[in-house]
């Protein structure tokens, strides 16, 4: 007996994302509904070896479904997660409309699972922000063993962080470069983002610094420890998929990078490539399309009394979004409604 599933936002890329990691990993489907705005309605999407219909998420009835995988941004969100939740279906939502809710849980399963009985409060689970993620899955580890004072960190996203517009624009711009009779002037981004890097992502905030750096400082201490301290510069580049981060940790008590290298390498969702050499790292290229999140480059910080770099990388559309959606979707299948 397997799970009523409902994937909201089925024709972007992340809810397209969700639909090819639900079947990769053969999440126990028994049905599945794929729902879009009346724009794509009728879009055909795969799933697996089917070819499915977008229905009308406006008229559609989420009676009797048991959850919601929710990629279709924070205003829709708001008019259709209410609705689902009432109907008795769990919404997983991937939007930053709910995160910061204290009602709600934020969950990266590899971190904070306990959490997922927090789903009660508003049959509403929050999926972090995509540079957040990544991160976390390496600091927690760390922090139960050492306790992390403090991390510095500085971010390298690509632009399918900013949808299908975001990779359109670094194309066409990346074309006229080559091509001088054509412009493209940024449209998605502030500034040309070929050949280019762009030090803000999302709106300034009154200290100077953008939202996506403040979500970074604040769902990190939600979901692994409210007493960790968080800086972050968040930086568009000229990459289609993969984020990157430059990572200094620094911890209460000494840790060896040896043993920061060990416990990493045991670490769930984690993969340690790290060798002291040309090309021995991992870079955006390399980790698309795959569910783990790398990290090279550890290495002690002897500026500070207890300190750790590292290198993180990640396919953004997966871990950053819809892989991390489906593992809260297991963990909710398996430690509450336990049908699958």
């Amino acid at each position: 007996m397997g799970y009523r599933v409902v994937v909201a936002g089925a024709t972007g890329n992340v809810g397209r994302e969700m639909l090819n990691i639900l079947a990769e990993r053969q999440f126990p489907v028994d049905e599945l509904a794929v729902l879009a705005s009346r724009r794509s309605l009728g879009t055909e999407v795969s799933f697996g070896d089917k070819t499915l219909t977008t229905q009308d998420i406006d008229t559609f009835d989420f009676t009797g479904w048991d959850m919601a995988l929710f990629a279709i941004g924070s205003d829709a969100t708001k008019v259709y997660a209410p609705k689902a939740a009432a109907a008795g279906c769990v919404v997983i939502d991937n939007s930053s409309l709910y995160r910061y809710d204290p009602e709600i849980p934020l969950i990266v399963p590899e971190c904070n699972p306990e959490a997922i009985h927090d789903y009660k409060n508003m049959n509403i689970i929050a999926n972090p922000n995509c540079s957040t993620a990544q991160m976390v899955v390496a600091l927690k580890p760390l922090h139960d063993r050492a306790k992390i004072k403090r991390v510095v960190v500085s971010t390298y996203q690509s632009v399918s962080g900013a949808g299908k517009e975001g990779m359109d624009e670094l194309w066409d711009q990346t074309k006229a470069v080559y091509n001088p009779t054509t412009e493209v002037e940024p449209k998605k981004f502030q500034k040309q983002i070929a050949f280019n890097v762009i030090p803000q992502i999302d709106v300034f905030m009154e200290d100077g610094s953008t939202k996506e750096e403040w979500k970074m400082v604040v769902e990190t201490k939600k979901i692994v420890d409210p007493s960790i301290k968080v800086t972050a510069t968040c930086v568009r580049v000229p990459v289609f998929v993969g984020h990157s981060e430059a990572v200094n940790i620094e911890f209460e008590e000494f840790l060896d990078e040896d043993e920061a290298r060990d416990i990493l390498r045991e670490a769930p969702g984690i993969m340690v490539i790290d060798k002291r050499e040309a090309g021995g790292y991992v870079s955006p290229v390399e980790c698309a399309g795959d569910f783990a999140t790398f990290i090279s480059r550890i290495r002690q910080d002897s500026t500070v009394e207890n300190g750790i770099n590292l290198w993180c990388v990640s396919d953004n559309l997966r871990k950053g979004a819809a892989l991390n959606a489906v593992q809260i979707a297991e963990l909710l299948g398996r430690e509450v409604l336990k049908k699958g």
